[in-house]
Parts: structure tokens; C-alpha cells; sequence
């Protein structure tokens, strides 16, 4: 039909602009973000867009379900605004028949963020998890510049060295502050790197002076040393062991259905399903009255949207806590919010009906008035 192209074509330039927004905003909030651990060290600079594009993946299906919400509510809320609906009804047609083309939009985008959530963003989030954990697992010594102070990753030691070999094994001409109950500070000629097999890691000073002393003290204690042995980490972290549940693959948090595991699952399946549901649900609160702006409905409208996604976050938790079973947390919310869009499509539906809601709250304030008017 006619009317029915014309929604599709309306609702997939109003999906490409409001998808072309999010996405800007989301990226650049989340490339200053990345910058910025870079700056400070907690990534290496060269990952920058490694990182980057890890970050989308992992947004995209939010973005996409927003963008699927918001496109909806706005060619809605259009079409009462520019008295297009007026048309649309007195042609004979139901709002139900807006279902049709919303879902023929609406369900590749529901399939993509399935795909999204289930699959690509735990891929992303393992990924960008393994850049992090490769960094962080470098020797100290290994992420200073020469001629730089830099903090150690523990925060508890500085480091100055003049030059480091080309394989990054040695350092020539180091400075070592060690924080503590006694302050120390450690000069060396020479200093290699070595890793036990347990894993420990250990920076041997060779040829050097060690001074140490308690903050507000004169007393200091200096010791010459031909080789000194520094602790920089106790064992090597496993990438697997350090991995959240979020990094997990989807098969992996079925297999092994902890509180954690189910809580994340739970947000992963979610996801798709508050994709179709809120297009649904979009169409009834989507109403403009011509004459009264569509300020208030939007908001309002908005609001029950980001209710919805709280109230996910907050079952997450809870089956996280064991609180609530994963079955009751994914099925009670999501059937509830169906059955008030069919409440709501339904409410809109009949608006001009003997039995709709406010027309019998209307006759019944009618009538209570003419009864008090013939008392008195």
C-alpha cells in the first residue's frame, strides 16, 4: 500500500540519521576516553584504534536498539503532529497496522543486534580485554622512556634510566625510588630483567648504591652493591583467569551457568528482545495531540524507555546475587512490557469507542455532575 511505503521509506532516513548521531556521540566520548588511558599508560598507544573499534562493537547493539526506539516514536509523533493520522484513520486503517512496516524495518535491525550481543561484543570485550592485560603484563622497566620519570604499574616504585637496549632486557644508568615505611633510592650502572618459573619478575642492578631512610629522619643508610635484586611482580596473571564474564563467549556462559555467568547472559539475550519490544511500543506512545505540542509525550515516552533498560540492569544484579532466577528475571520483564504495548496499542486503537477507558471515566464524571447539579 501506499501509505505503507511511505513509512518504510520515512522510518529507514529517519534510522540512517539517527543512527549517523548516536554513533558520533558514542565514538567520540569513547575515542577522548581511549586517549586518555593511553596517556596515563593503561594502553599502549599504538592500540589506539584496535581499541577503538573494539569499543563500537561493543555499543553498537545499545546504539542500534535506541536508534530503532527513537526512529519509531519519531515518524509516529510526526504523523500526529503533521495530521497524517487523521488521514490514516479515516482511510480505514487501524494503528495495528503500523506493526507491519515498524517490523519490516525493525526485524534486521533486532537480528543485527542479536548477532551483535551474542556473538561480536564478547568478542570485543575479549579482545580489547587481551590488549589491556599484553600491556599491563610488560616489564616495568620495559614501558619507561629514556630520560623520563615514569610510576611503575603497582604505583609503589619510580624509574629513571639514561638509555635501554634495543631488546628492551637492559637498562644502563638507573634510578629506582622505592615508597614504603622507609624510603629508599637506588642508582646502578646496569640492569637486566629476569623472570623465574613461577613467573616471578626481577630487576638485577648491577655495580650500583642503595640509600635508605624513614621520612623526617636524619638517619640514612648507604650500601654499595656489586649486584641488587629488585622484586617488580610476584607471578605472571593468566589472560584466562583475569577475564570478566562479559569476555566470555555465549556458549562458554551456558555451559557454565554461575550467578556472574547468568547475570551477563541475561543482558546478552535482552538486548534483541528490548529491541523489538520498545518498536512496539514506540507506535502507542508515539500519540501527539496536534493542538498540545508533543514536548510532554516524547518525555514521557523516553523515560519508560530508559526505565526499561534500568530495570535490566537492576535484574542483572540481582541474578548476579542470587537473588532471582535467570528464567523469572528475563521472562516476567519482558512479558510485562509486552502486554502493556499491547494495553497501550489497544488504548490508542479505540480511542472513538463507547468502552474506551476515558470516554467511560468522561460519561461517569458527566453524570456524578447532572446528579449534584439535580440535588441541588
Amino acid at each position: 500500500m501506499i501509505f505503507q511505503r511511505a513509512i518504510r521509506r520515512e522510518l529507514l532516513n529517519t534510522v540512517g540519521a539517527v543512527f549517523t548521531a548516536l554513533f558520533t556521540i558514542v565514538m567520540t566520548v569513547m575515542l577522548i576516553r581511549i586517549l586518555g588511558d593511553a596517556a596515563v599508560g593503561k594502553i599502549a598507544p599504538s592500540d589506539v584504534a584496535a581499541m577503538l573499534g573494539f569499543a563500537s562493537l561493543g555499543y553498537l547493539p545499545v546504539i542500534i536498539s535506541l536508534t530503532a526506539f527513537i526512529a519509531v516514536l519519531t515518524v509516529v509523533a510526526r504523523s500526529y503532529q503533521d495530521s497524517e493520522m487523521v488521514v490514516w484513520l479515516a482511510s480505514g486503517l487501524s494503528l495495528r497496522q503500523w506493526i507491519g512496516p515498524v517490523l519490516g524495518i525493525g526485524v534486521p535491525m533486532v537480528v543485527m543486534t542479536a548477532v551483535l550481543s551474542i556473538w561480536l561484543t564478547p568478542w570485543a570485550n575479549r579482545n580489547s580485554a587481551e590488549f589491556k592485560e599484553r600491556f599491563q603484563q610488560r616489564e616495568d622497566i620495559a614501558r619507561v622512556s629514556p630520560g623520563k620519570f615514569q610510576e611503575s604499574a603497582s604505583g609503589d616504585k619510580m624509574f629513571f634510566v639514561e638509555g635501554v637496549a634495543d631488546d628492551l632486557s637492559k637498562v644502563k644508568n638507573v634510578f629506582v625510588r622505592e615508597a614504603g615505611q622507609r624510603d629508599a633510592v637506588v642508582s646502578a650502572e646496569e640492569g637486566t630483567i629476569s623472570v623465574s618459573d613461577t613467573g616471578e619478575k626481577t630487576l638485577q642492578l648491577f655495580r650500583g648504591r642503595r640509600y635508605e631512610g624513614a621520612p623526617g629522619t636524619p638517619e640514612i643508610r648507604i650500601v654499595e652493591f656489586e649486584r641488587y635484586v629488585l622484586v617488580l611482580s610476584q607471578s605472571e596473571r593468566d589472560l584466562a583467569s583475569s577475564k570478566a564474564a562479559r569476555s566470555l563467549a555465549t556458549l562458554q556462559l551456558i555451559e557454565e551457568p554461575t550467578p556472574t555467568n547468568l547475570s551477563e547472559l541475561l543482558w546478552r539475550v535482552s538486548i534483541p528482545v528490548m529491541c523489538l519490544l520498545q518498536m512496539l511500543i514506540a507506535i502507542p506512545l508515539g500519540f501527539v495531540n496536534p493542538r498540545r505540542g508533543r514536548g510532554l509525550n516524547l518525555t514521557i515516552a523516553l523515560l519508560l524507555a530508559i526505565t526499561y533498560s534500568n530495570v535490566v540492569g537492576i535484574l542483572q544484579g540481582s541474578v548476579s546475587g542470587s537473588r532471582v532466577s535467570f528464567s523469572m528475571a528475563f521472562w516476567l520483564l519482558h512479558i510485562a512490557v509486552f502486554l502493556l504495548s499491547v494495553l497501550l496499542l489497544y488504548w490508542r486503537d479505540n480511542t472513538n469507542s463507547r468502552w474506551h477507558p476515558a470516554r467511560l471515566l468522561g460519561s461517569l464524571r458527566n453524570r456524578f455532575l447532572s446528579l449534584r447539579g439535580a440535588s441541588v
